[in-house]
């Protein structure tokens, strides 16, 4: 009996408005499940996400995609069927039935919501040989529409498919010589020839490769973890490190930044990781506070949060955390929030704000012995000439006189 699939029903050619919401919802219910049977049986799940794949463009095709919501949602459930499909056991005629279905869905697809599927054809291929019979199934059509004076290499969905075939074929030098027809430099496509210099010994060639090919649509990101892996794997770590570390392991947060290169270079000590992040950081230094902070380089912290313009929010959550078990660390991060918050930095600040960031700093300064050079100083703020009479200004004058009483 076939395996009776739950999102199936439910992805139905314009099944949703144009509201993102249901369908962002519904393909990760779609995703968990196909995930949940390939825990169990790999050849299925393989099987339900080339069918989900299949419904999944005709389905989406009516909602408004200008928030980006949805391209997201869509391609991070790519990345993972991808990997499903990719991994999952099966006979060459059981595969080539999957990707006859995907590659008709990809060329359906008016949209470009799987755009990603063609860059991981030679992966989805999973064996040499059938990656080399689908580069060889594409490749003229390749060379027609990059040496085509009318196509003026115009966009084709079977491009990236076809360097992916041949990359995983091992078929570098037809790669590279496909390549050397192509009218523009598009990092997109010659991301395959930075990889084939590097696979067949050549990683100078392989970083200059790249150079060429920076582009205006260039993805930093993928440029530089591309450039930092050819460099690791020659052992060229300083290399590495100053050239394309910071860009190649840039994550939502600080922190997980700092980290993302830690694990990359254990050679290198905390406080060298923090240097290259801020001095490669110009007008963003602040970001990398709390990243110093849990790393536990307090010294370090207190420096950027007094030179480098901080949120003053995390450093007023920061006084607070180490109010107890370091009071002059607190003080000082406690002063940079005050002193932040008077030059407008912040969001949606309110006046709670100050008084929650001159309390603990004040509090902090009594405790680690340096009360009168901390009021000293916060008096010397609000008096110069661009604070002087501010409602901030005035929020200041008012917890000192509090302290006072």
């Amino acid at each position: 009996m076939a395996h009776k699939w739950e999102f199936s029903t439910r992805f139905r050619r314009s099944a949703f408005g144009w509201r993102s919401q249901l369908p962002i919802q519904r393909i990760k219910e779609a995703v968990r499940e196909i995930k949940a049977v390939a825990r169990k049986n790999k050849a299925l799940g393989a099987e339900g996400a080339v069918l989900f794949l299949e419904k999944l463009a005709p389905a989406i095709e009516n909602v408004d995609s200008s928030s980006g919501a949805i391209g997201t949602t869509t391609n991070n459930a790519i990345d993972e069927l991808v990997a499903i499909i990719a991994d999952a056991p099966a006979d060459a005629a059981t595969r080539s039935n999957w990707l006859d279905r995907l590659w008709k869905a990809v060329e359906a697809d008016g949209i470009g919501y799987l755009d990603e599927i063609p860059d991981n054809w030679g992966r989805l291929c999973a064996s040499q040989t059938m990656a080399s019979y689908w580069a060889d199934v594409i490749i003229e059509d390749v060379r027609f529409n990059w040496g085509d004076e009318q196509a003026l290499g115009g966009y084709y969905v079977g491009t990236s498919a076809c360097l992916s075939c041949l990359s995983h074929s091992g078929r570098y030098t037809e790669l590279l010589e496909l390549l050397n027809l192509s009218p523009n430099q598009s990092w997109h496509y010659r991301i395959w020839g930075t990889k084939a210099l590097a696979a067949t010994g050549k990683p100078d060639e392989a970083i200059r490769f790249a150079y060429s090919s920076r582009d205006a649509g260039l993805d930093t990101y993928l440029f530089a973890a591309t450039c930092e892996d050819i460099l690791l794997s020659q052992g060229k770590i300083e290399e590495a490190l100053n050239s394309f570390a910071v860009a190649a392991n840039r994550r939502t947060t600080g922190l997980a930044s700092f980290r993302a290169i830690q694990a990359k270079y254990p050679s290198k000590t905390p406080e060298e990781i923090l240097t290259l992040l801020v001095d490669e950081s110009p007008g963003h230094e602040g970001r990398w506070f709390a990243a110093a902070k849990s790393a536990g380089l307090l010294e370090e912290a207190a420096a950027i949060a007094e030179e480098f313009p901080t949120d003053p929010i995390t450093l007023t959550r920061a006084a607070r955390d180490f109010l107890a078990t370091n009071p002059g660390f607190s003080a000082k991060v406690g002063y940079a929030a005050i002193h932040w918050l008077l030059d407008g930095y912040g969001h949606d600040i309110l006046p709670t704000d100050i008084i929650a960031a001159c309390t603990v700093t004040l509090l902090a300064a009594e405790q680690a012995g340096c009360l009168a050079d901390v009021k000293a100083r916060m008096v010397r703020l609000i008096e110069s000439p661009f604070r002087q009479g501010s409602y901030m200004a005035k929020l200041v004058q008012f917890c000192l006189r509090e302290r006072e009483s």
